[in-house]
Formats: C-alpha cells, structure tokens, sequence
C-alpha cells in the first residue's frame, strides 16, 4: 500500500471523509493507488524572486500527471531575502519545520520542492530530509543581465560596489537611483553567484536535481521543459522508493563542496549544507569544507569572484561543464535523483565559452575554496572566502576597532581613519541579532573610501550576501551572544589573520577578561513567539544553525487518524 492509500483506500468514514472533500474534479481512480505528489511551491509577491514559480507548478504538474500520478499543489512558507526584518535567515528553520510538518501530515506519497530565493531551497531540502520521502528540486533559476549605460550590472554585487562609490564621492546619488531600473531586469533570483545560484548548482552536486537543470535562467524555455520532466520523475521516483536518505551520502556532501570551490560560490553554502546533512544524520563537519574544498581550483568567471553573470555561465557549458573539468576529485559513487551516479551525466558537457568556465589547465585561482579559520578568536572556527578577498590582506596584522552592535558601526564607522585597523562587528549571530544576518560585509569607512581604499579587513559572528565581496571574516564560533571571545576583543587589540595557515588570533589572553558591557548591553533575549524559541534552540555557526531538536530526522507518517 502506497502512504497515500493509508488515508483513501477503504470503505469506513475516514477513508470516505478523505477522498469525498477531494472529489472537487479529481476522478475515482486518482484514488485507486496513483502516486499523489507534492508540489511544495515557494511562489509569493513578497519573494520577488520566487514569483514566477507558480507557472513553474503548472509545468511540473503537467508532467506529474502525463506520468499517472496526481499533482497536489501546496503553498509552504516563503522567504524574501530582499525584503524581510530582521533578517530572512531567522525564518530558514521556521519554514523548514512548517514544510515538514506539512509533508508529514498530509497524504502525499512524493514532493517536488520549488525554491530559487536564498533560503527557500535550503529550507525545502532540510523539511524533505528530515520526512524523507521521495522529493526532488527544481530551482527557479536566475534572471537575465541587465544593463546600465551600457555595463552590465550584477543584482546584489553591483549594490555593494556602486553604494561604496556613492559614500566615496566618484558617483553622483543621481545616477545611484538611475541605476534601480535597470538592476532587475526579468523574474528569477540574483544573476551573480550569490547565495541563490550557490545553493541551486550545490543542489545539483547533491543529486537533488535533474543534472544539467541548476542555472537554467527562469526566463528560459527550458526550464519549463525540464519542470516537466521532474514532475514525470517524481512519480517513478516514489515506484522506486528513491528518498533524500537514499541520495544524500556523505559523499554527496563532499562532492557539493568540490562544485561550490570550483564555481566561487558563496559561504551560506557552509550553514545549508551542515544543517541539511544534519537533518539526514549524515556526519558532515566545517572542517571538511577546507580539507576538501580548499585545494580546488576556481574555474568560473563570475562576480563577485570575478566578472561574468549566470546567463554566461548556462550558454558557456553549465555546472556539468564545470564538474567535469574536477571530475577527479569527485567521488563516482553518488546518485542522482535519477538513480544514475552524478559522474555519468559528465562525458558529454563540454565548454563552450572559457572565457566564462575556464578549463582546469589554466584556471582563475589555483585554490580557491573556502578556509576554514581557527584561533583564541574562534575556537570552534570562522570561514573566509578567499576567491573574493584581497590577496594582499589574507596576512594581515593590525589594531581591533571594536563595533558592539550594527547600530553602533552605523554609527561610527565614519570616525575609522587607520586603512590598517581590523573592523570587528559582534552581536550579529545567530542569537546575537537574531538571526545571523548578511551584515559581514559591512561598508568602509567614508575617510578612507576618499582615500581610494576599497578593502578592509572585516570580522564578525554574521554572514555576508553571497553576492558580496572584500576580506571578510564570517561566521565566527561560538558568537558573542553565546558567550564566545569576540565578546572579549577590545578596541586597540591586535588581530592577526593569516589565511594561509588558518589562523584567526588576538595577541591578548582573551580568557582572562569577561565579556565586555557593551556586548553585554546589546543582547537581549526575545520574550515571546518565534524568535524566543529561536534563541532558546538554535546551533552555532560551525553546525549550521538549525534548532538543536529539528537534527537527526523525524517519523515520516503519522499513525492517529484525524476524526
């Protein structure tokens, strides 16, 4: 009996309760044993990025029932990066826990997950993992390049860099507000390879997609085409009985972190991928993101570690195009939810543009991934991403400037004028804000923007856009607002960051000092609702900052009946 049948199949007032309230146009025999799939849809007005993805539904539909199974469209919880306070990423594990929830409860025997914005693929994929049902992704894909007197603009890094050059005089505010119109130019999520792009190749990595499918633009035909297909393909996948558990190996996980190195993608992937494998039981930990992705070499040229956008990226090849240049670093074992392994799909890519995928013989950095740091600073780690840091200030010794809260730095940021200081922001954890938000990649001080500096080293228990750029320590463990050292760091304290040997220090015996006032001041614990069982639950940065009792997966039907 198939787990939908456990609710239809039979003749007592339960079963007849279940299938008369769906009888609004289904036919008798969608109750006869078809498989009735999911199709767990982010779409929403409020996630501007998502909202094409109802008309994704109706493809993956379409195909769902050319297969023999029943399409059951189901609104989850969406998350708008752009829009949301205090910040998308307190809402990540909410949205998760609900999907799950919904897929637990509900009779469905697979899902389709449809995400694009940053933290709506993230959370389907930990609610599939901890239901484990048959479920696959079909990532929105981005937008097209846009253009501005003639440049093209990358959404989220061309914010980043033309706002700096406002606060430093060499553009007109004028010209700042012409260039909105042009930032957004068709539906789908950020053209860069930023947190969304990030997680739809990483997505693919997994084998959570069909191959070749992860960047597709949304505009594009094709991803009409390839909706289809894993509407077709999610019902042989509940045939088969092919769940996240049976995809998502440690391997799997590894094979991820290779794609994220060689594409430059963004350090969010680090807190996503260690709270899905942790929903799955999978033993994935940060250190693994050095070992195995540092030595990797970065081959796609895209901003914000480099100049092209994800349009270029799907003509010159696609994510295979790139995977196959590192097929010899990628473990052959992983599936696909096609039950095929990852590798097999990589013979036939090929590069059509190396200006855009360059080839492993002449890649854009020899090692890119990212460094896992470790210190009296951040005794359970902290990452940086090297592909879009200084290279001159990967060492780098120099005096704290202490910021005790974002309001504090908005404050004074403009007071810095030592190009050599080390900024450091606390109070921007995961419970220290809350929520970790992409405030990392903080802006300069205005004095030194007019002097033509355009990078600083940067560190704070926050996360940064995947879409942004600079030497910026992230995620540092265990956060200020848990008690950590950067609670400890003082103003005049000399930081030493030196990247090649994976160290994040204090020249000072930072165990000997209490936890400074001011960081003390600025936390302040939630009193009711989500963010209070927020605080009291989540995990720490290097575990990927899921509630603490949401690890390990769940029961995946319940037993009781409704009436």
């Amino acid at each position: 009996m198939s787990r939908s049948q456990a609710w239809y199949a039979g003749d007592d007032r339960n079963a007849y309760i279940h299938r008369a309230w769906m009888r609004r146009g289904l036919p008798r025999d969608a109750f006869d044993g078809r498989p009735h799939i999911a199709i767990a849809n982010t779409a929403s007005d409020l996630t501007p990025c998502n909202a094409h993805l109802t008309e994704v539904a109706k493809s993956v539909a379409d195909g769902i029932w050319a297969a023999g199974g029943v399409p059951l469209h189901l609104p989850v919880v969406s998350l708008g990066e752009t829009l949301m306070r205090p910040t998308a990423m307190l809402f990540r594990n909410l949205a998760a826990m609900a999907t799950e929830e919904m897929l637990r409860a509900n009779p469905i025997d697979g899902v389709v997950l449809l995400g694009g914005c940053d933290k709506t693929i993230p959370a389907l994929l930990m609610a599939a993992c901890s239901v484990d049902l048959p479920a696959l992704v079909v990532p929105g894909g981005p937008m097209l390049t846009g253009h501005f007197r003639g440049v093209p603009l990358g959404c989220g890094t061309d914010v980043w860099r033309l706002s700096e050059e406002v606060r430093a005089g060499t553009l007109s505010r004028e010209d700042f507000m012409r260039s909105e119109s042009s930032m957004i130019r068709s539906r789908g999520h950020c053209n860069t390879m930023g947190t969304a792009s990030t997680m739809a190749c990483v997505t693919e990595a997994l084998g959570m997609t069909i191959p070749g499918l992860a960047g597709t633009p949304a505009p594009d035909s094709g991803l009409l085409e390839m909706a289809h297909q894993s509407g077709r393909l999610s019902v042989s996948m509940v045939a088969d009985d092919r769940k996240p558990s049976t995809v998502l190996t440690r391997e799997s996980f590894l094979n991820a972190i290779v794609a994220l190195a060689a594409i430059g993608g963004s350090t969010n992937a680090v807190v996503h991928l260690l709270a899905i494998a942790g929903r799955l039981g999978v033993p994935l930990e940060l250190e693994d993101f050095d070992k195995v992705g540092s030595g990797v070499p970065l081959l796609v040229d895209l901003q914000p570690a480099g100049k092209h956008l994800m349009d270029d990226l799907h003509r010159a090849g696609g994510l295979l195009a790139v995977l196959r240049e590192v097929a010899d670093l990628l473990s052959p074992e992983p599936i696909t939810v096609t039950g095929e392994p990852l590798v097999s799909y990589l013979d036939a890519a090929k590069i059509w543009d190396e200006s855009v995928i360059h080839p492993r013989s002449a890649p854009l950095q020899d090692s890119a991934g990212i460094a896992v740091l470790r210190g009296n600073l951040a005794p359970s780690g902290a990452v940086i991403k090297p592909a879009a840091a200084t290279p001159e200030l990967l060492t780098h010794r120099g005096p704290a400037v202490v910021f005790d809260s974002i309001e504090d730095l908005n404050a004074r940021i403009d007071t810095v004028d030592d190009e050599n200081a080390v900024l450091v922001l606390r109070g921007c954890g995961p419970k220290g804000y809350p929520g970790m938000p992409e405030v990392g990649n903080f802006p300069l001080p205005a004095p030194l923007l007019a002097k033509g500096v355009r990078d600083m080293v940067r560190i704070s228990d926050a996360r940064m856009s995947g879409t942004a750029y600079g030497t910026v320590v992230l995620h540092v463990a265990p956060e200020a607002a848990a008690g950590g050292p950067l609670g400890r760091v003082r103003t005049g304290d000399i930081v030493v960051l030196d990247v090649p040997n994976r160290r994040l220090e204090v020249a000072a015996d930072l165990s000997a000092r209490p936890v400074s006032e001011e960081a003390s001041a600025a936390f302040a614990a939630p009193e009711r609702g989500w963010q209070r069982l927020y605080v009291d639950h989540v995990l720490q940065a290097d575990r990927g900052v899921d509630l603490d009792f949401l690890t390990g997966g769940g029961q995946a039907t319940p037993t009781r009946e409704s009436h």
